[in-house]
Protein backbone atom coordinates (compact mmCIF):
# COMPACT_ATOMS: atom_id res chain seq x y z
CA UNK A 1 0.00 0.00 0.00
CA UNK A 2 0.82 3.58 -0.65
CA UNK A 3 0.41 6.90 1.41
CA UNK A 4 -2.09 9.75 0.12
CA UNK A 5 0.13 12.20 -1.09
CA UNK A 6 2.08 15.06 1.51
CA UNK A 7 4.50 17.62 1.39
CA UNK A 8 7.89 16.99 2.78
CA UNK A 9 10.27 19.12 4.87
CA UNK A 10 13.71 18.09 6.02
CA UNK A 11 13.56 20.55 9.12
CA UNK A 12 17.50 22.37 10.48
CA UNK A 13 16.20 23.58 13.50
CA UNK A 14 13.17 22.79 16.43
CA UNK A 15 12.11 26.10 15.36
CA UNK A 16 12.03 25.45 11.81
CA UNK A 17 10.23 22.15 12.61
CA UNK A 18 7.43 23.65 15.34
CA UNK A 19 6.80 26.65 12.87
CA UNK A 20 6.24 24.37 9.78
CA UNK A 21 3.93 22.26 12.23
CA UNK A 22 1.83 25.32 13.57
CA UNK A 23 1.32 26.29 10.20
CA UNK A 24 -0.44 22.67 9.32
CA UNK A 25 -2.73 23.47 11.24
CA UNK A 26 -2.94 20.17 12.68
CA UNK A 27 -2.68 18.57 9.87
CA UNK A 28 1.43 17.87 9.92
CA UNK A 29 3.04 14.93 11.04
CA UNK A 30 6.28 14.82 12.16
CA UNK A 31 9.18 11.74 11.18
CA UNK A 32 11.45 10.58 13.87
CA UNK A 33 12.09 6.98 13.86
CA UNK A 34 9.15 6.21 11.62
CA UNK A 35 8.31 2.72 12.46
CA UNK A 36 4.71 3.56 14.12
CA UNK A 37 4.56 6.19 11.31
CA UNK A 38 5.25 4.94 8.67
CA UNK A 39 2.64 1.82 8.66
CA UNK A 40 0.22 4.03 9.64
CA UNK A 41 0.82 6.33 6.46
CA UNK A 42 0.60 3.37 4.00
CA UNK A 43 -2.15 2.21 5.77
CA UNK A 44 -3.63 5.60 5.56
CA UNK A 45 -4.32 5.76 9.00
CA UNK A 46 -3.48 8.99 8.72
CA UNK A 47 -3.19 11.43 5.76
CA UNK A 48 -1.25 14.65 6.65
CA UNK A 49 -0.79 17.45 4.65
CA UNK A 50 3.04 17.82 5.13
CA UNK A 51 5.85 15.11 6.94
CA UNK A 52 8.26 17.14 8.89
CA UNK A 53 11.51 15.22 9.11
CA UNK A 54 13.55 16.41 12.53
CA UNK A 55 16.34 13.43 12.24
CA UNK A 56 18.81 16.48 10.53
CA UNK A 57 18.16 18.85 13.74
CA UNK A 58 21.79 18.97 15.53
CA UNK A 59 21.67 17.87 19.57
CA UNK A 60 18.74 15.71 19.55
CA UNK A 61 20.44 12.47 20.17
CA UNK A 62 21.85 11.93 23.83
CA UNK A 63 22.02 10.17 26.86
CA UNK A 64 23.71 12.40 30.00
CA UNK A 65 23.93 11.76 33.64
CA UNK A 66 23.46 15.16 36.00
CA UNK A 67 23.43 14.60 39.53
CA UNK A 68 19.88 13.86 39.94
CA UNK A 69 18.49 12.40 36.82
CA UNK A 70 19.30 10.34 33.16
CA UNK A 71 18.52 12.90 30.52
CA UNK A 72 17.41 11.15 27.36
CA UNK A 73 17.55 13.50 23.77
CA UNK A 74 14.29 12.82 21.47
CA UNK A 75 16.01 11.53 18.68
CA UNK A 76 17.88 8.95 20.74
CA UNK A 77 17.50 5.30 19.35
CA UNK A 78 15.67 2.56 21.76
CA UNK A 79 18.82 0.54 21.23
CA UNK A 80 20.69 3.19 22.10
CA UNK A 81 19.11 3.10 25.33
CA UNK A 82 19.68 -0.56 25.57
CA UNK A 83 22.81 -0.32 25.53
CA UNK A 84 23.94 2.26 27.50
CA UNK A 85 26.22 2.72 30.61
CA UNK A 86 24.35 5.27 31.63
CA UNK A 87 21.20 4.16 31.97
CA UNK A 88 21.96 0.76 33.28
CA UNK A 89 24.20 1.96 36.00
CA UNK A 90 20.94 4.39 37.50
CA UNK A 91 17.96 3.08 35.59
CA UNK A 92 18.36 -0.89 35.13
CA UNK A 93 14.44 -1.04 35.54
CA UNK A 94 14.60 0.88 32.05
CA UNK A 95 17.89 -1.13 30.44
CA UNK A 96 15.95 -4.63 31.24
CA UNK A 97 12.27 -3.10 29.29
CA UNK A 98 14.06 -2.15 26.38
CA UNK A 99 15.31 -5.49 25.77
CA UNK A 100 11.50 -6.52 24.96
CA UNK A 101 10.93 -3.47 22.53
CA UNK A 102 10.09 -5.25 18.90
CA UNK A 103 12.83 -6.41 17.44
CA UNK A 104 16.27 -5.09 16.41
CA UNK A 105 16.04 -3.75 13.27
CA UNK A 106 13.18 -1.89 14.82
CA UNK A 107 15.27 -1.17 18.06
CA UNK A 108 17.89 0.78 15.80
CA UNK A 109 15.09 3.43 14.16
CA UNK A 110 12.35 4.21 16.92
CA UNK A 111 13.02 6.93 19.19
CA UNK A 112 12.26 7.55 22.07
CA UNK A 113 10.54 10.65 21.56
CA UNK A 114 8.26 8.92 18.74
CA UNK A 115 7.94 6.29 21.18
CA UNK A 116 6.15 8.61 23.82
CA UNK A 117 4.62 10.99 21.55
CA UNK A 118 2.65 7.64 19.57
CA UNK A 119 1.63 6.16 22.95
CA UNK A 120 0.72 3.59 22.20
CA UNK A 121 -0.91 1.62 25.61
CA UNK A 122 1.46 -1.48 25.11
CA UNK A 123 4.78 0.18 24.19
CA UNK A 124 7.79 -0.31 26.90
CA UNK A 125 9.08 3.48 26.78
CA UNK A 126 5.49 4.90 27.78
CA UNK A 127 5.12 3.15 30.93
CA UNK A 128 8.57 3.20 31.84
CA UNK A 129 7.96 7.04 31.74
CA UNK A 130 5.57 6.85 33.65
CA UNK A 131 6.87 4.02 36.10
CA UNK A 132 10.09 6.37 36.74
CA UNK A 133 8.01 9.74 37.15
CA UNK A 134 9.49 11.16 33.59
CA UNK A 135 9.22 14.65 33.04
CA UNK A 136 9.10 15.59 28.89
CA UNK A 137 10.35 18.70 27.26
CA UNK A 138 8.23 19.64 24.60
CA UNK A 139 9.16 22.73 22.27
CA UNK A 140 6.12 24.78 20.18
CA UNK A 141 6.11 27.60 18.02
CA UNK A 142 5.24 30.02 21.28
CA UNK A 143 8.04 28.13 23.49
CA UNK A 144 9.18 25.61 25.70
CA UNK A 145 7.44 23.77 28.40
CA UNK A 146 7.79 20.97 30.50
CA UNK A 147 5.14 17.97 31.10
CA UNK A 148 5.14 15.15 33.48
CA UNK A 149 4.37 11.85 32.66
CA UNK A 150 1.56 11.11 34.60
CA UNK A 151 -0.40 14.21 32.36
CA UNK A 152 1.42 13.33 29.23
CA UNK A 153 -0.89 10.37 28.48
CA UNK A 154 -4.75 10.77 28.22
CA UNK A 155 -5.87 7.99 26.10
CA UNK A 156 -5.12 4.86 23.20
CA UNK A 157 -2.54 7.03 20.83
CA UNK A 158 -3.32 10.33 22.55
CA UNK A 159 -1.49 12.67 24.45
CA UNK A 160 -1.18 16.27 25.96
CA UNK A 161 0.47 17.60 23.20
CA UNK A 162 -0.52 20.71 20.92
CA UNK A 163 -0.89 20.85 17.15
CA UNK A 164 2.58 22.35 17.05
CA UNK A 165 4.13 20.52 19.54
CA UNK A 166 7.29 18.35 19.67
CA UNK A 167 9.20 16.16 22.85
CA UNK A 168 12.69 17.41 22.39
CA UNK A 169 13.89 15.41 25.82
CA UNK A 170 12.89 13.29 28.75
CA UNK A 171 14.39 13.20 32.47
CA UNK A 172 14.44 10.24 34.64
CA UNK A 173 14.72 10.91 38.01
CA UNK A 174 18.02 8.09 38.87
CA UNK A 175 16.55 5.68 41.44
CA UNK A 176 18.70 5.60 45.19
CA UNK A 177 21.32 3.23 45.38
CA UNK A 178 20.24 0.26 46.29
CA UNK A 179 16.68 0.25 44.95
CA UNK A 180 15.05 -3.01 44.05
CA UNK A 181 13.21 -3.01 40.81
CA UNK A 182 12.46 -6.03 38.47
CA UNK A 183 9.96 -5.64 34.38
CA UNK A 184 8.00 -8.57 33.36
CA UNK A 185 6.28 -9.13 30.06
CA UNK A 186 4.29 -11.65 28.19
CA UNK A 187 3.98 -11.56 24.46
CA UNK A 188 3.01 -14.27 22.29
CA UNK A 189 6.49 -14.18 20.74
CA UNK A 190 9.47 -12.36 20.96
CA UNK A 191 9.20 -9.12 19.77
CA UNK A 192 5.12 -8.97 19.31
CA UNK A 193 2.95 -6.62 21.37
CA UNK A 194 2.88 -7.27 24.82
CA UNK A 195 -0.50 -8.84 26.09
CA UNK A 196 0.99 -7.17 29.57
CA UNK A 197 4.00 -6.12 31.21
CA UNK A 198 4.82 -4.69 34.99
CA UNK A 199 7.82 -2.69 36.08
CA UNK A 200 8.36 -2.07 39.85
CA UNK A 201 11.12 -0.72 41.92
CA UNK A 202 11.24 -0.71 45.27
CA UNK A 203 13.63 0.65 47.96
CA UNK A 204 13.84 -0.39 51.65
CA UNK A 205 14.36 1.31 54.88
CA UNK A 206 14.65 -0.15 58.37
CA UNK A 207 13.97 -2.96 56.96
CA UNK A 208 10.53 -2.34 55.24
CA UNK A 209 9.25 -1.71 51.69
CA UNK A 210 9.68 2.27 51.16
CA UNK A 211 9.25 4.18 48.04
CA UNK A 212 7.01 1.37 46.05
CA UNK A 213 6.60 2.66 42.58
CA UNK A 214 4.38 -0.31 40.08
CA UNK A 215 3.67 0.23 36.68
CA UNK A 216 1.46 -1.57 34.10
CA UNK A 217 1.04 -1.70 30.25
CA UNK A 218 -1.34 -3.75 27.75
CA UNK A 219 -3.97 -3.46 30.41
CA UNK A 220 -5.48 -0.24 30.27
CA UNK A 221 -6.20 2.39 26.99
CA UNK A 222 -2.79 4.25 28.88
CA UNK A 223 0.10 2.86 30.77
CA UNK A 224 -1.17 2.55 34.82
CA UNK A 225 0.16 2.91 37.88
CA UNK A 226 -0.97 1.13 40.98
CA UNK A 227 -1.36 3.68 43.39
CA UNK A 228 -2.99 1.35 45.92
CA UNK A 229 -1.07 -1.48 45.57
CA UNK A 230 1.98 0.92 46.05
CA UNK A 231 0.84 1.98 49.28
CA UNK A 232 -0.23 -1.15 50.76
CA UNK A 233 3.07 -2.58 50.24
CA UNK A 234 4.53 1.04 52.10
CA UNK A 235 6.32 0.44 55.29
CA UNK A 236 5.68 -3.43 55.40
CA UNK A 237 8.22 -6.38 55.14
CA UNK A 238 7.14 -8.35 51.55
CA UNK A 239 5.74 -11.80 52.25
CA UNK A 240 3.56 -14.43 50.72
CA UNK A 241 0.26 -12.62 52.18
CA UNK A 242 1.41 -9.05 51.51
CA UNK A 243 1.89 -10.25 47.86
CA UNK A 244 -1.51 -11.88 47.40
CA UNK A 245 -3.04 -8.86 48.57
CA UNK A 246 -0.73 -6.56 46.26
CA UNK A 247 -2.01 -8.62 43.67
CA UNK A 248 -5.59 -8.39 44.37
CA UNK A 249 -5.22 -4.75 44.62
CA UNK A 250 -3.10 -4.62 41.22
CA UNK A 251 -6.09 -6.89 39.43
CA UNK A 252 -9.02 -4.66 40.97
CA UNK A 253 -7.51 -1.51 39.34
CA UNK A 254 -7.33 -2.91 35.72
CA UNK A 255 -10.01 -3.11 32.97
CA UNK A 256 -8.50 -4.93 30.10
CA UNK A 257 -10.22 -4.90 26.73
CA UNK A 258 -10.78 -8.32 25.19
CA UNK A 259 -9.77 -8.35 21.43
CA UNK A 260 -8.08 -11.04 18.89
CA UNK A 261 -5.09 -11.71 21.08
CA UNK A 262 -6.67 -12.26 24.35
CA UNK A 263 -9.82 -11.71 26.69
CA UNK A 264 -9.73 -8.73 28.89
CA UNK A 265 -9.84 -11.42 32.09
CA UNK A 266 -6.77 -13.49 30.53
CA UNK A 267 -5.10 -9.96 30.80
CA UNK A 268 -6.30 -9.37 34.21
CA UNK A 269 -5.00 -12.65 35.79
CA UNK A 270 -1.87 -12.21 33.73
CA UNK A 271 -0.76 -8.49 35.32
CA UNK A 272 -1.33 -10.07 38.47
CA UNK A 273 0.84 -13.06 37.85
CA UNK A 274 3.29 -10.43 36.32
CA UNK A 275 3.11 -8.39 39.35
CA UNK A 276 3.35 -11.46 42.21
CA UNK A 277 6.99 -12.16 39.76
CA UNK A 278 8.04 -8.31 39.68
CA UNK A 279 7.59 -7.25 43.09
CA UNK A 280 9.11 -10.42 44.68
CA UNK A 281 12.18 -10.11 42.40
CA UNK A 282 12.42 -6.36 43.16
CA UNK A 283 11.87 -6.53 46.83
CA UNK A 284 14.95 -9.55 46.21
CA UNK A 285 16.60 -7.15 45.03
CA UNK A 286 16.23 -4.36 47.55
CA UNK A 287 17.21 -6.61 50.37
CA UNK A 288 20.23 -7.98 48.68
CA UNK A 289 19.05 -11.42 47.98
CA UNK A 290 19.07 -10.94 44.24
CA UNK A 291 21.61 -9.08 42.11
Amino acid sequence: MKPAAFDYLAADSLDAAAAALSRAGGDGKVLAGGQSLMPMLNFRLVRPSILIDINRIPGLAYIEATDNAVRVGALTRHHAIETSPVVKAHLPVLTAAMQHVAHLAIRNRGTIGGSLSHADPAAELPMMALLLDARIAIQSYGGRRTEQARDFFVGSLATSLGEDEIVTDVEFPRLAPGTGWAFEEVARRSGDFALAAVGVTISVRDGKADQVRIGMMGVGETPLRAPQAEALLSGRTVDGALLDEAVASVRSVVEPNSDLHASGEYRRHLVGVLARRAIETAWRRAIGDLQ
